[in-house]
């Protein structure tokens, strides 16, 4: 960036924010909703509340209550957050993303916080876990949403509610229930994604895979090696079971197994020891570029029936296996509901989507290092999704500029970055940007509808510039 560009910042971060002015009942929250994103853009060292109120002239207390009682709707600004991304960023080859991220916490009164598996420290360590949505666009990546996990032991302990002002309608939830929800959500605010990714933990929940095709989603997960199924559709017999038929009266129609069908079977054992698989020789494919070189995968697929929940087979999906090339024993098994061959997909396609979720990694490590995500000493329970919701609205603004700087330069390519040593980013060292009077709204040009998959485009990938 030229400095009359970082110049106009300034400008464009006013005209970006006047966008959510009807999430602040009065000017003083807008204000401080321009202070607070102001001082997550700049370079202060911790983007906590007290340095980015002091930097913006702000008592710290105002701004700390800004995030814990001032009166405005998060919600609203994390739906409106998603409608602008679905209205402007639409894409046939965008892909969503669920993870989820940890933020080490000293002591046990901030809400949520417990001993858990944090993947900031990797480790298991005293952190607050919270469930993530991430979107990716082409050169275009952003967070879409952002919930705190709350473990058992605080859903069943009233008196540490209360200190942390959780409300009483919020309850455990597992991880992929939550992670629905965020879909459900975002599929409501106009998201679409030519299909959805995630890891082992999301992939082995049948309910989770169950509820992303009653929501008529698409997707390619990591399972674990356990994951059971068939690689021959099991017959299906839709009849009263033997022993009903010896009982008089009406006869229950249900669907079954067959008894001559074959149990499923797990992931590992069909692949090292079916036919279908032994008959294969393995496919390279060049995955990624990463930091040590070219990342090159062998591959093996098959058609596959995982197991339903009510222990009869799936439609015809996709059981994919791949194992490293320069480390053979590391090994991944990826499940889909898409078949190469119908609707343009390829095995390539799929192989792109099941190895794409580094970018919300990516969108972690700038959310982090970069706007303070993890810099929060609030401990309240709205107060931390507030900070959560603020630094995705920072995230956006970021990933829009370096949007609209790739455009300028006429450079089209994937959403990489992959090269890069560190993804950093921020307005301009010691800069906070001058807030000045609102630009008329975004116009809503209307939402697309949803997009089918189409194979992956070909195009140059180039290194993330560090600017």
């Amino acid at each position: 960036m030229d400095a009359q560009q970082i110049a106009g910042l300034g400008p464009q971060l006013t005209e970006f924010l006047s966008t959510f002015d009807d999430c602040f009942g009065r000017s003083e929250a807008r204000d401080h909703l321009q202070t607070y994103v102001a001082g997550q853009l700049s370079d202060l060292p911790r983007k906590s509340v007290e340095p980015i109120a002091l930097v913006g002239g702000t008592p710290p207390r105002t701004l700390q209550r800004f995030l814990e009682s001032i009166r405005w709707d998060e919600q609203r600004l994390r739906d409106k957050q998603q409608r602008l991304v679905a209205r402007e960023h639409a894409h046939p080859q965008a892909i969503g993303v669920i993870d989820e991220s940890g933020n080490p916490k000293k002591g046990r009164h901030t809400a949520a916080v417990q001993h858990q598996w944090c993947g900031n420290s990797g480790k298991v360590d005293n952190c607050v876990v919270a469930v993530h949505l991430g979107y990716v666009a082409d050169d275009f990546q952003c967070l879409l949403d952002s919930d705190i996990f709350l473990p058992k032991d605080w859903a069943e302990d009233p008196i540490r509610r209360a200190a942390a002002f959780i409300p009483d309608d919020v309850v455990y939830r597992k991880k992929t229930v939550m992670a629905l929800a965020q879909i459900r959500r975002a599929l409501d605010n106009g998201i679409r994604v030519a299909a959805w990714t995630f890891d082992a933990l999301y992939g082995r929940d049948g309910e989770f895979l169950e509820g992303l095709e009653a929501l008529g989603q698409n997707f390619v997960g990591e399972v674990p090696c356990t994951f059971t199924g068939w690689l021959h559709e099991p017959e299906v017999l839709i009849r009263p079971t033997p022993d009903s038929m010896k009982n008089p009266g009406k006869k229950p129609r249900c669907s079954r197994l067959a008894k001559k069908s074959r149990p499923p079977s797990e992931a590992r054992n069909l692949v090292t020891c079916s036919r279908v698989f032994q008959k294969q020789s393995w496919q390279r494919f060049h995955i990624k570029d990463g930091e040590n070189g070219p990342m090159i995968w062998e591959v093996k697929s098959a058609p596959f029936f995982r197991k339903r929940r009510d222990d009869l087979p799936s439609p015809a999906g996709r059981l994919i296996v791949a194992r490293n090339v320069l480390n053979p024993d590391e090994v991944k098994y990826f499940v889909s509901n898409l078949c190469p061959g119908s609707g343009g997909v390829t095995l390539e396609w799929l192989l792109w989507i099941g190895f794409s979720r580094w970018p919300i990694e990516r969108c972690f490590e700038q959310a982090k290092n970069e706007l303070g995500m993890d810099h929060f000493e609030v401990r309240g329970w709205r107060s931390i999704h507030r900070h959560l919701y603020l630094t995705q609205l920072s995230h956006l603004f970021c990933a829009r500029v370096h949007q609209q700087l790739r455009e300028k330069k006429g450079q089209h390519i994937l959403s990489d970055g992959r090269t890069s040593p560190n993804g950093r980013f921020h307005i301009h060292p010691g800069t906070i940007p001058v807030i000045r009077s609102a630009s008329p709204r975004l116009r809503n040009r209307g939402l697309p509808h949803r997009l089918l998959p189409t194979p992956k485009p070909t195009s140059t990938t180039l290194a993330h510039q560090n600017h």
